[in-house]
């Protein structure tokens, strides 16, 4: 049957955060030169945790009362730093596709406020360490020891009345919504690392279906914690941190060497416009979004640490991907996979791309994106499509590293080099098994 009409959905705003700071330019200088921003923990001390280095999102470079208005700062004391996370994006996103919005105080907005939707990707927000057990050291029973009634009586009223408010997944959405007055379909999705990919989906369909013309989508988490770091580490996730070996080199993609990953704090927004409306604005539409598919994988173990190893559930994400955009697994010039260095998670997407592109997955060029910025969780999606969407922009392969000895995949080390990139896909696999694929083509 003929494929019914509809608008194309194009990207004209980019709002990257991570360990390099806000912004495209020094996230996209960084892989160019292949410099990572992996090293050890500097903002608490992790010396006790087998894998104590990441990519962090430190304060100096990033405070978020620089990217709200003056009259929004005193919100920013019941932000979670994957909230500032967000809100600094999404600043970010809203400058670089030259839209005015509410935050610019005393002009008038770009979008009509109900054409304004916002669709954000959330982690499992940790908690601040020294603002949880302030309460719970006061909820302790007679032997000392934790006691759960006092918790309820007395702990829980060490916490400040606002305290939950600073860790609601919805809220990274709640103050971007509110910041830039977006009063179209808004929604939190919370699939771990495919929440971005999954949430630019929705965001796809939204404006496909007319309910908005822009939308801003993606995610962001804070993932250099110490509640995050024991989550993944008991998932088995993490690589160890050896004194003497240089952090930055231990993360390796598909490598037969691979002993694990390393996390990162970020992520990043979108702006995601019809093209109509792109084009009425005089905007420049950097990559178009032309297909979306999302699965979900059988999970022996039944809790998404262990996926179905032959990757079929993560190819059919692709596939669906693939004939959404209307084009066949040929048409791919470059992949951004998800590609974390975690043998168990990099198996079956190895097999999913080799199960879809057959003998021509060795010769598609590979887009490495978490051996220079980490696992941000959440936000790990966003950073994907944001490279490659600045790969097609640029006709430019950032550089690889670390990678050496895969022979299934072109992932091995490599520098920045020029391509004719037409169509890039985006994998973005998770923990919980959820999938998401993207297909993002060059807008001519």
């Amino acid at each position: 049957m003929p494929r019914p009409e509809r608008c194309r959905v194009v990207i004209t705003g980019l709002g990257p955060i991570c360990a390099f700071g806000v912004g495209i330019q020094p996230l996209w200088s960084a892989l160019l030169e292949g410099r990572s921003a992996i090293a050890p923990v500097r903002r608490w001390d992790a010396s006790g945790f087998a894998s104590n280095a990441a990519a962090e999102l430190l304060l100096d470079t990033f405070d978020v009362k620089s990217a709200v208005p003056k009259s929004y700062r005193k919100a920013t004391k019941v932000m979670a730093r994957d909230i500032e996370f967000a809100v600094g994006a999404a600043q970010e996103a809203v400058r670089d596709a030259g839209i005015v919005t509410r935050a610019t105080e005393g002009a008038t907005p770009t979008i009509p406020p109900d054409r304004f939707g916002c669709q954000i990707g959330a982690g499992l927000i940790a908690a601040d360490v020294d603002e949880l057990t302030a309460a719970l050291w006061t909820s302790r029973g007679a032997d000392g020891n934790f006691d759960i009634a006092h918790w309820g009586e007395t702990g829980m009223t060490n916490l400040t009345p606002l305290w939950l408010l600073k860790y609601l997944p919805n809220m990274l959405s709640c103050h971007v919504t509110i910041i830039h007055d977006c009063q179209g379909p808004s929604n939190t999705i919370t699939c771990a690392e495919a929440s971005a990919g999954l949430s630019c989906g929705e965001s796809m369909r939204v404006i496909q279906r007319g309910d908005a013309d822009v939308c801003l989508s993606g995610g962001a988490e804070c993932r250099v914690h110490p509640m995050s770091m024991l989550r993944q580490g008991f998932a088995r996730r993490l690589a160890a941190t050896p004194t003497g070996v240089d952090p930055a080199t231990i993360t390796r993609p598909f490598a037969p060497d691979a002993t694990g990953g390393l996390l990162g704090d970020g992520g990043g927004i979108v702006v995601l416009e019809n093209g109509a409306t792109a084009a009425a604005r005089g905007a420049v539409a950097l990559a178009e979004i032309a297909g979306f598919g999302a699965s979900q994988c059988f999970c022996p173990d039944t809790i998404g640490v262990e996926v179905n190893e032959t990757g079929e559930e993560i190819a059919m994400a692709i596939a669906a991907a693939l004939d959404d955009a209307g084009i066949t697994a040929d048409a791919i010039d470059a992949i951004v996979p998800f590609g974390s260095g975690i043998p168990h998670v990099d198996q079956p997407e190895a097999a999913a791309l080799v199960s879809v592109f057959g003998s021509r997955a060795r010769s598609i060029p590979l887009i490495q994106v978490m051996p220079f910025v980490g696992n941000c969780g959440a936000g790990a999606g966003a950073l994907a499509i944001i490279v490659g969407a600045q790969a097609i922009r640029t006709q430019t392969l950032p550089a690889r590293i670390n990678t050496t000895g895969c022979t299934a995949l072109d992932a091995n080390v490599t520098p920045a080099r020029a391509a004719t990139l037409k169509n890039v896909l985006v994998v973005i696999t998770s923990l919980g098994g959820q999938n998401a694929a993207i297909v993002l083509r060059a807008v001519a």
